[in-house]
């Protein structure tokens, strides 16, 4: 690593621009955002987006992205921030969202005038002014369409990794196609926000990488390259203008001379590909082959390291964004700490302590009682209620207290680990769990989760992980180049993650069979919620 180097992570999220900046020790040295609603008020967004009548149309308007990154560079300026120690930059984009360039725009892009600002070169450069974001679902015919396409929904993500999905950006992309067919023809290039952010920095067409082009629909996660049959579903002639895909850590070349003369980059400065911010994330909390990291918020989210995954209905495989030859799966679990919070109110007078109190008093595996807790409809699995049984396998109406915050508490578990094993996750001498996010300060609930994953658990203090995650890819890319350096080999330098707890001894037996008796008791509750 060069002394006195900066590496630059960019998050283009869904409601701010985030910068982070890492020295060669990589410690945080600079961070700042833009919040899109608050400092750009001029666009009129509510939560970054603007939501359509339909409520299904979910847009962004690209040029506020391109107007935020003009004022944090110019706050980083002011702020006295030497660019001219920048040795590489990279950054990630909220998925699925797509960009639409104009014909002619290449030309322009590699011919900037340091002397005005991007918003301003770049406005009349997008045959689409407001791109579908992530929050979009207005696409459910394109994806009936694109599973019949390939063989069904399961061969779709056989293929790609996911079936269709409607905020996925091949079924995006062919919508555009099917009701503004003029702006089809008219587009050169369609980016992912990742590309497209990375685009501006390059001074030309990006190319997306593997792991953010991944969630698409339109990826062959194993050749690693576009998939004709998902291509010709979607829309005619749509490979050239996706361009190319390329590895997660591959530099991409110089930074565009705009931010040379503007900004007073180095000429050497170097673009390593962006990526979406959950692969970003990935990097950013620092997984290693083996390791599970969990998001404990108001949605519980798992992100796994996986060699051979087995993709299924429900989760997503994307390439992994640190290891080219691995992958990760990324599983959503929408009733999280809302649904934890509402049963500490019903069971124990809204106090932690007292849910505390009653998970330490109950005995791992909850005497045979198994509980399933869905106030909303879930996404994984698809199910809506709550069901109870009891040790005599028999559906009850009620549980004691005690019984009840366990029995919640362990079956979240549960089925963390259960539908991260139908995607080819498999627990290994050396797996970690990294939890992140409000409840992993809860330290008796991180011992039910260490229990029914029979692994230590470490806890992360990473604000910002997708951003930081950046920064960390930025330094990875340009040493790898070098010395075929491993990012495991580049973050050695970052703090460590904290041991707070182990399993217990015999958790592994008492959960073994436990495990099995969810699996089928959950077919049971998607049946009855269907």
């Amino acid at each position: 690593m060069a002394s006195a180097a900066y590496y630059l992570g960019f998050d283009f999220s869904t409601q701010q621009l985030k910068v982070i900046a890492v020295n060669e020790h990589l410690q945080v040295v600079y961070e700042d955002n833009v919040h899109f609603d608050k400092d750009l008020p001029e666009f009129g967004t509510q939560g970054g987006v603007y939501v359509q009548s339909d409520k299904l149309t979910v847009i962004s308007p690209v040029l506020m992205w391109i107007k935020a990154l003009d004022v944090i560079l110019d706050k980083m300026k002011s702020s006295g921030f030497n660019f001219s120690e920048v040795k590489a930059l990279s950054g990630a984009g909220q998925q699925h969202g797509s960009v639409y360039w104009k014909e002619g725009t290449r030309e322009l892009l590699q011919n900037l005038s340091a002397a005005r600002p991007l918003h301003k070169l770049l406005e009349s450069c997008f045959s689409l002014q407001d791109s579908p974001i992530w929050m979009d679902s207005s696409t459910t015919a394109e994806c009936r369409y694109l599973e019949e396409a390939v063989g069904g929904a399961q061969e779709l993500a056989k293929l790609t990794g996911s079936r269709a999905y409607e905020r996925f950006t091949g079924n995006q992309i062919a919508k555009v196609y099917k009701q503004k067919p003029e702006v089809y023809t008219q587009t050169e290039r369609i980016s992912l926000v990742s590309s497209f952010a990375a685009s501006l920095f390059l001074g030309d067409y990006a190319p997306i990488d593997y792991s953010d082009g991944s969630g698409m629909n339109l990826l062959h996660i194993y050749e690693k390259m576009w998939s004709g049959k998902c291509l010709d579903a979607c829309a005619p002639g749509l490979k050239e203008k996706l361009g190319s895909v390329v590895p997660s850590s591959s530099i991409l070349g110089p930074v565009s001379t705009y931010y040379v003369h503007r900004f007073g980059f180095s000429p050497g400065c170097k673009v390593v590909a962006f990526t979406g911010d959950n692969p970003a994330s990935l990097a950013g909390m620092r997984l290693k082959e083996g390791d599970i990291a969990v998001s404990l918020g108001t949605s519980d989210t798992l992100f796994l390291w996986i060699q051979e995954p087995t993709p299924a209905l429900e989760g997503h495989i994307f390439c992994n964004p640190v290891q080219p030859h691995d992958y990760m799966a990324l599983l959503c679990f929408k009733n999280g700490s809302l649904m934890r919070e509402k049963i500490r109110d019903d069971c124990s007078t809204g106090s932690w302590d007292d849910f505390c109190k009653a998970l330490r008093s109950t005995s791992p595996g909850n005497n045979g009682n198994i509980g399933f807790y869905f106030e909303v409809m879930e996404i994984t699995p698809q199910a809506v209620g709550v069901h109870r049984f009891n040790a005599d396998n028999q559906k009850v109406s009620e549980f004691p207290k005690d019984v009840e915050i366990r029995a919640l508490v362990e079956g979240q578990f549960m089925a963390k680990r259960i539908h991260a094993e139908r995607l080819g996750y498999r627990i290994m001498p050396q797996t970690r769990i990294l939890a992140t996010g409000g409840a992993s300060r809860n330290l008796d609930i991180l011992q039910v989760l260490s229990d029914v994953f029979n692994a230590p658990v470490y806890t992360i203090a990473t604000a910002n992980s997708a951003c930081l995650g950046c920064a960390y890819r930025a330094a990875h890319g340009l040493l790898k180049e070098a010395s075929a350096s491993s990012l495991t080999d580049v973050i050695k330098l970052a703090e460590e993650h904290k041991l707070v707890v182990t399993p217990r001894t015999g958790a592994d037996k008492i959960y073994e069979p436990l495990l099995k008796r969810y699996a089928e008791f959950e077919s049971v509750v998607i049946r009855e919620s269907n």
